[in-house]
């Protein structure tokens, strides 16, 4: 929940009906916080009470929670979506744990969704939880989600509203940022600071200094005190009564509401001098709160608490008529909604995460709202402890040398308390040494947070949802907002049916997981994921409900449809991979029946060529988790045998892109076939007809180098090319009549790449000899042209490969006839032969690796 006029940083200020007095609405707001004289067990004077705030301020929460204690008011007026009113006594239910969010989607279309996110911090939050402590009718009086989700753009409203899915509807940045402007005003350049100065930082029991704050308003004042009174002493203990320094330290009940009079008539300046804000649409939010306080009113008197960004106090204590609101709201489009809380992450309160009323250190005001006292030396104690946890050697004396640097730094740039700047100051120099590395560990765990929210099962959801849920406790997969990786050996029943689970979501849009390369066995058995929990993955829950009740069916649902939809066969066979990993044996009918059309139509060998390393993958896994594979292997098989007929002839007239497009592809299937043939039922003659395939390939003059090079090279690996024969088809590529860039291409093609081609060359001679020889005769205007080609092809090898070529180069060939044991009168370079010597001086090192003794001196035979 965000006053639009501050999205940037926050929404606004504490502050209340300032203005009332001027325009002659609620005018006893303000009038009520000036002389309400009522003692510590006393009612103050009557409402009702605009309380004005800044969303996740914990200074704006201890103020709002003391004004409360000191107005006890017949009911309470929460700024936020009215079809949410059902859900707020789940806010007392104690498996309910904030950061939550309430989710507002539009029921025809679930993508169409809204956030109004809550801390423990948060206003709102610590209104709702004190009326329901105190049997107090707690309501939302914002414009209903039914028409803020049914406007074109994303509603002001929505305050963190998100579009689901590309997040592309955040709310843009409002021309007015009223903290900005008023820290400005008081010669601030940075309006955290500001705001910590004059609200997060007033020591308990100070003065109250409110009257002072309308100086801001009037852009007379320095700024230091306005708004002192918000309350939120960092010593104090959360929620503190007014006796007890919680709004100010005032004894008064009416100290406690005075805070928020300090910076409403600065509010209503700023009013008064921008409008709306560049918001236009607050006009008819706030006509739509105001209709909901007359209702309020009504019913319960004037004892009435509102408590709503500060922007919109002075709209809400203006004088209009109800016809006049009604009219505001008349015509407004509407859609049909449900509600429902969701966990919500302290990451995603950060401005940076993309939440557009979000504060840049959502943990740095818990542990501020949180702690009783020696907010600073708390704060230090964790960053230390955090560091040690990460093998960081740091001691009290670091803890207490950070304190003392940060009270002084507070003192010298003359702030009443050091701030998160101070800290973050201190932290850098005394524990961290000076460097930014573990600086960015603090800033990540602690100034921002890792917390997840939780929502008790009672709060309403999706069946689809719900059946998640059951999986995610079965499997005891839990939820988390850190990022952290799983490793799955799918021989085990629990780890195949949570990689199941993973897939299935993946299919649904649902992005829980991703996959990534296994630290450990490469195994098809094993599997290993990145998991990280966001809240909008909600949405992408809620959306995905349209396709079924349960994951399996859902995402059984969406695959036949995907199925039937797709016009690719890249996209197919993608598809039927997906539903083999997800083990969805009900949709591979449909699937494989549009795999057999797609492929049956497409003629292009580089969609067949594409296509068929999915399938021979599919297959593999198939084989893992004990899938009927059998169709999917006849399609395979057909496409293996289609890619032998067409791909000779569209190898040839290629560009240089086209040509490493299609040698990556001939790899590819060059791998996809040997997973064929390495399956229970290899398909008969496939391995001769592409051997077939890969000699034309490696003979024909008209196909480009580096398909050439690469066809040699596999036939050389498979041993089925002799070596005098990948010697000759070197030899004629690298002959004088081919030109120097074609002779390059091949090179590239056959020992390019960290494919092995450097150890090929360290341990046959005649292909160093040749490649050596070809490199000599490059004709010096022409070698230029080939040194990108051959620079990108060597760089790819070890720099232990590449040292052992440049020395067996510099010794030069062994002469013809001689032997390499012959090292008396034979210089040392690459030939035939064995050099015993260098052999006997590696021999005792082996066998201490191997734990083998030397043998004695003719103890052999």
């Amino acid at each position: 929940m965000t006053s639009p006029a501050g999205t940037a940083t926050g929404a606004g200020t504490a502050s209340t009906a300032g203005t009332a007095a001027t325009t002659g609405g609620a005018a006893t707001t303000g009038e009520a916080a000036r002389t309400g004289t009522a003692g510590p067990g006393r009612r103050a004077a009557s409402g009702p009470w605009l309380l004005g705030v800044r969303h996740h301020g914990p200074g704006s929460a201890r103020a709002v929670l003391a004004a409360l204690a000191a107005a006890r008011p017949a009911t309470v007026l929460i700024e936020g979506p009215p079809e949410g009113d059902a859900l707020l006594p789940l806010a007392a239910d104690p498996r309910m744990r904030p950061p939550v969010a309430l989710l507002a989607h539009a029921v025809d279309d679930p993508g169409r969704a809204s956030f109004w996110p809550m801390a423990a911090f948060s206003p709102e939050w610590v209104a709702i939880r004190w009326a329901l402590d105190h049997d107090v009718p707690v309501r939302f009086i914002d414009l209903p989600a039914a028409h803020s989700l049914a406007l074109k753009e994303p509603a002001p409203g929505a305050g963190s509203e998100e579009t689901a899915g590309a997040r592309a509807g955040e709310e843009t940045t409002p021309v007015v940022d009223p903290i900005r402007v008023l820290a400005e005003t008081a010669g601030y350049d940075d309006p955290e600071r500001w705001w910590e100065d004059v609200v997060e930082h007033r020591s308990p029991g100070g003065p109250a200094e409110t009257g002072r704050g309308t100086a801001v308003g009037r852009n007379t004042g320095t700024g230091r005190n306005t708004g002192a009174g918000q309350g939120s002493d960092a010593g104090g203990p959360p929620g503190a009564a007014p006796d007890a320094g919680g709004a100010g330290g005032g004894s008064d009940a009416g100290d406690a509401l005075t805070p928020f009079v300090a910076l409403a008539e600065a509010m209503g300046a700023l009013r008064e001098a921008y409008g709306d804000g560049g918001q236009p649409r607050d006009a008819v939010r706030e006509a739509y709160m105001r209709i909901q306080l007359r209702t309020a009113r009504k019913e319960f008197g004037n004892d009435v608490a509102v408590v709503c960004g500060a922007w919109h106090v002075p709209a809400l204590a203006a004088r209009t008529t109800l016809a006049a609101d009604r009219a505001l709201l008349k015509g407004l489009p509407k859609v049909r909604t449900d509600l429902t809380w969701v966990p919500w992450t302290h990451r995603r309160l950060a401005r940076h995460s993309g939440y557009g009323a979000g504060i840049d250190s959502p943990g740095w005001y818990g542990h501020l709202f949180d702690v009783a006292d020696r907010p600073i030396e708390r704060w230090m104690t964790k960053v230390a402890g955090l560091l040690r946890e990460e093998d960081r050697f740091v001691s009290t004396a670091h803890v207490i040398e950070a304190v003392r640097l940060a009270e002084t730094l507070a003192a010298l740039r003359g702030r009443p308390l050091a701030g998160l700047g101070e800290t973050t100051d201190a932290v850098r120099a005394v524990m961290c040494e000076g460097s930014d590395v573990p600086l960015a560990l603090v800033r990540d765990r602690l100034i921002v947070g890792e917390t997840l929210g939780e929502v008790p099962d009672t709060a309403p959801a999706v069946p689809l949802q719900r059946d998640l849920t059951r999986s995610q406790r079965t499997l005891r997969l839990k939820p988390e907002a850190s990022e952290r990786e799983l490793d799955l050996d799918l021989r085990k029943e629990t780890d195949a049916a949570r990689s199941r689970l993973l897939h299935r979501l993946r299919l649904l849009d649902v992005g829980w997981g991703d996959p990534v390369a296994g630290r450990g066995s490469t195994g098809t058995f094993r599997e290993s994921w990145r998991l990280s929990w966001e809240p909008e993955l909600h949405v992408r829950v809620a959306e995905a409900g349209v396709w079924g009740t349960t994951v399996v069916t859902a995402a059984t649902a969406k695959a036949e449809s995907g199925a039937v939809a797709a016009t690719a066969l890249a996209d197919v066979t993608a598809l039927a991979e997906h539903c083999l990993l997800a083990g969805l044996p009900d949709a591979l009918p449909v699937v494989m029946k549009a795999l057999a059309d797609r492929a049956a139509l497409d003629a292009d060998v580089g969609h067949l060529a594409d296509a068929l390393p999915a399938l021979a993958r599919s297959l593999r896994y198939g084989d893992v988790r004990s899938t009927d594979t059998a169709a999917l292997a006849e399609v395979a098989a057909g496409l293996a045998e289609r890619i032998c007929v067409g791909l000779p002839p569209a190898c040839t007239g290629l560009d240089a892109d086209g040509a490493e497009a299609l040698r990556r592809q001939v790899e590819a299937v060059h791998g996809a076939i040997g997973l064929l043939l390495a399956g229970t039922a290899p398909v008969g003659g496939l391995r001769e007809r592409w051997d077939a395939v890969l000699h034309k390939l490696a003979a024909r003059d008209t196909v480009a180098g580096i398909i050439r090079g690469r066809a040699t090279r596999l036939l050389l690996d498979e041993g089925r090319l002799a070596e005098d024969e990948a010697a000759r088809l070197m030899g004629l590529a690298l002959s004088p009549g081919t030109p120097p860039a074609d002779a390059a291409a091949w090179i590239e093609g056959f020992v390019g790449g960290a494919s092995g081609g450097g150890m090929l060359l360290v341990h046959d001679e005649r292909l160093l000899g040749l490649v050596d020889a070809w490199l000599t005769g490059v004709p010096a205007e022409m070698f230029t042209d080939v040194l990108p080609l051959l620079r990108r092809t060597f760089s790819a090898y070890e720099p232990g490969v590449r040292r052992t070529l440049g020395e067996l180069v510099r010794r030069g060939p062994v002469p013809e006839g001689a032997r390499r044991d012959d090292v008396g009168r034979v210089p040392g370079g690459f030939g035939p032969g064995l050099d015993r010597a260098r052999a006997d001086a590696v021999e005792p090192v082996l066998r201490l690796l191997i734990g083998r003794r030397s043998e004695p001196e003719g103890a052999a035979g």
